[in-house]
């Protein structure tokens, strides 16, 4: 590494903390957000942020308390200055794409107003798809003087997506496929999520590479009616979103779905996967890959860890 000096680094989004422990950064780490738990031994370093809502409840009560806080044109995070302070970053990584997926740096530059003594190199992503993501890793690679571990991070990405490409990309049967991203009210993925189900080798339904992910009508899923329907919530894990899956199965047109009569619904960790723009989208790939054509897609299926039939 090429780092004039020992940097100390405070994550604010859970996949920069991937990309920077990806990037051999790791030992650098002093702080992170509270939702930043991957790998395992980051959840050792202090946690600088915490909700302003509770976090419990169902998709429509969570989806309720954000846009309460949003529309008073508040952040739904806060940092701990004081905190942040007694850590003395070099380097604060935060995003400023979504005020919901990760603390903007809206809420940091605050942090920062109130802290005396300090004065880190803020770097903050916008990622919107998949070119946007390597951009970021770019952009941490370039914050930290090391811009060689970020391009060989790319470089490993992009060789494995194109692995998955070479073997389905080119399917002469493309399924199609509807991702959802939010249950109540309905959302379907945008963003990164149809360029790599295009590298799985399926049609990606209702979304657009690189925008927001658009709210849906009950209805439009019934238009679509894709081959395989991938229910992946933003920000929670396969148990969470199960005990929100009977609000689309109590609709009385959810049994004549193409993919429901023929038992092509999985629920995937979109938490872990789905919604971390970093280098386990790699994964995310492999597990619509499996979605399209079957858990024997890979050797190490990701089936019952990444995703599981429903």
């Amino acid at each position: 590494m090429t780092e004039p000096s020992t940097p100390r680094i405070i994550s604010l989004i859970a996949s920069s903390t991937e990309i920077l422990v990806r990037m051999g950064y790791e030992r650098f780490l002093v702080g992170r957000s509270h939702e930043c738990d991957y790998p395992a031994t980051v959840l050792s370093l202090p946690a600088v942020t915490s909700p302003k809502f509770p976090t419990d409840g169902t998709s429509y009560e969570i989806d309720q308390r954000i846009r309460a806080i949003v529309q008073e044109g508040l952040s739904v995070y806060r940092v701990d200055a004081e905190k942040v302070k007694q850590l003395a970053p070099t380097h604060i990584v935060t995003q400023v794409q979504c005020q919901i997926c990760a603390v903007s740096l809206r809420d940091v530059d605050a942090a920062l107003k109130e802290i005396t003594g300090c004065d880190p190199k803020v770097i903050h992503l916008e990622p919107y798809n998949m070119e946007g993501v390597f951009k970021d890793i770019e952009k941490i690679g370039e914050g930290l003087n090391d811009l060689e571990a970020a391009q060989r991070l790319i470089a490993k990405m992009k060789s494995e997506l194109a692995e998955i490409y070479e073997r389905f990309g080119n399917s002469p049967q493309r399924k199609s496929l509807v991702c959802i991203e939010w249950i109540k009210p309905l959302m379907s993925a945008g963003h990164w999520t149809p360029e790599l189900t295009e590298i799985a080798g399926g049609n990606f339904l209702l979304g657009k590479a690189g925008l927001h992910s658009p709210i849906l009508t009950f209805e439009d899923l019934l238009a679509a009616d894709p081959d395989v329907l991938l229910i992946a919530p933003c920000g929670l894990p396969i148990e969470r979103t199960m005990r929100e899956v009977p609000l689309l199965q109590s609709h009385p047109q959810w049994k004549i779905l193409k993919a429901v009569q023929n038992g092509q619904v999985y629920v995937a960790d979109g938490n872990q996967y789905f919604n971390r723009p970093g280098p386990r989208l790699v994964d995310t790939a492999r597990i619509i890959a499996e979605a399209l054509h079957g858990p024997r897609a890979f050797s190490d299926s990701l089936q019952n860890v990444g995703y599981r039939k429903l």
